[in-house]
This record gives structure tokens, sequence and C-alpha cells, in this order.
């Protein structure tokens, strides 16, 4: 029973630390991926960047990026 209430505790912390911090804007698509099996993790939520930045996967790991510059026209 001691398990079970563990996990369900840890499973809820899981998804508490991945709500979103108010953020309008979303990480840009990743369109290719390193050959390295486990690659190194900068970040694994937006609250161990700092602000203005969000951690987002990138092509090799998790990194705290900017928000994109817009396009115009």
């Amino acid at each position: 029973m001691k398990a079970a209430a563990a996990l369900l505790l840890a499973g809820m912390l899981i998804l508490w630390a991945e709500l979103p911090t108010g953020s309008a804007w979303s990480c840009p698509p990743v369109r290719f991926v390193c050959a390295l099996h486990n690659p190194p993790n900068h970040c694994f939520v937006d609250r161990h960047c700092p602000r203005g930045k969000k951690c987002c996967r990138t092509f090799c790991g998790r990194k705290c990026i900017s928000k994109p510059p817009a396009i115009t026209r």
C-alpha cells in the first residue's frame, strides 16, 4: 500500500512540474534527432530556465531557448 501511495505521489509531482508557467509561445518542432543514445539535458522543465526562456527539446537534448523572433512579411 505504501508503494502505491508513493507511486501516486510521484506521478502527481511529475504532472504538476509539467504545467505551463504562463508563457504564450511553444517550443519549435524538432526535425532532426542526434545519434546519442542519452543526450545531455540542460533543463527538464521551464522552471529550470532563466526568465523569458523555455525548456525545449532540441535536436540533441533539452535546452533553455529564447522565444523565436516573429517572422514579418
